[in-house]
């Protein structure tokens, strides 16, 4: 086992984020101290640029610029593109235009420090599960970006939300930046991107938590490429009326989804591919989770607590806790 990797861990985009460092690849390459230090300023200016809860961010300037041909920073491109690519994999449910409804059920402002709602009440209080859907009109799809010319194209209105793929292309960037290093895990709030020499002889052992006691289901053991976990634990709230709301809307209606899955795990070839398959295993429910999930493999729960490994996923249980 590996004990002599930097473990750094820091604040940023609502999450923990951990990167586990190995040693450089070549003597000129900066320590493992430094070079996290770099990364973490990285990710601390990626999360304010792109945040829609930050005023003077390159986000709020874009989703409130009357132009439909707005210029564009590298980065800002990047984002939307990486939300365009989510979408057109999961058929639209991954949706990156969903601000305003977001916004409508009760997410208008960030939710850090805030403690979540209790899940088990929301559960209790949802109505009938049914599977998400995409929304037909797809405004997404009126979603361009040119790179050559700089510049990101919409009908002025179409907001967009680099969130639902944000964590999952910042874990890929940081990942690219460490490939000088033995091993590394990038952990960006759950979607981890995983690399290194180091890591294909010894894998990383992933632990998957459970969503509604926070306890290890198990772990996942990752040499390279990305895993994420989606789960409506984190960002859920209860409004003002009484009901609740979650961050991970049907695009067909623009409300809370309840499909009867609570928490999905999902491998990918990246960080942006896992997240991006995590949530559509979560938003089509069980059976379409089973579909999602069955070539690279993946972890669900159910509404009842129960979980369920399904494809090449290689969990390892955690061991029963006994009372004492």
């Amino acid at each position: 086992m590996v004990t002599d990797e930097l473990d750094y861990t820091f604040q940023a985009m609502g999450s923990d984020i951990r990167l586990l460092i190995g040693h450089p690849l070549h003597p000129k390459a900066p320590s493992p101290l430094e070079a996290a230090d770099g990364q973490r300023a990285f990710v601390l200016g990626f999360a304010h640029r792109l945040s829609r809860f930050v005023a003077d961010s390159e986000l709020s300037a874009l989703n409130h610029d009357p132009r439909s041909r707005v210029p564009a920073s590298p980065l800002l491109r990047a984002a939307v593109n990486a939300g365009l690519w989510a979408a057109e994999r999961s058929g639209g449910l991954v949706d990156p235009t969903l601000v305003q409804a977001l916004e409508r059920g009760g997410y208008a402002r960030s939710l850090d420090g805030v403690a979540p709602a209790s899940l088990n009440d929301a559960l209790a209080a949802a109505g009938a599960r049914a599977p998400a859907a995409a929304n037909p009109a797809a405004p997404w799809r009126l979603v361009r970006v040119d790179d050559e010319a700089g510049v990101i194209e919409r009908p002025p209105g179409v907001m967009i939300d680099t969130g639902g793929t944000g964590k999952g292309l910042c874990a890929d960037a940081v990942g690219y930046r460490l490939g000088a290093y033995t091993r590394f895990v990038v952990d960006c709030g759950g979607d981890i991107a995983v690399g290194g020499v180091g890591a294909q002889l010894e894998p990383y052992q992933i632990t998957v938590e459970h969503p509604l006691s926070g306890e290890p289901i198990g772990t996942v053991g990752l040499a390279r490429g990305g895993v994420a976990t989606s789960g409506l634990n984190v960002r859920i709230w209860r409004n003002r009326d009484g009901s609740f709301g979650h961050h991970l809307l049907d695009p067909s209606t623009g409300s809370p989804a309840w499909t009867g899955v609570i928490g999905a795990t999902a491998l990918g070839e990246s960080a942006l591919e896992a997240e991006t398959l995590s949530k559509m295993a979560l938003l089509l429910g069980p059976a379409g989770a089973r579909d999602v999930l069955r070539e690279r493999g993946g972890v669900i729960v159910h509404d009842d607590g129960s979980v369920e490994a399904i494809g090449p996923i290689g969990l390892h249980r955690a061991a029963a806790r006994t009372a004492a």
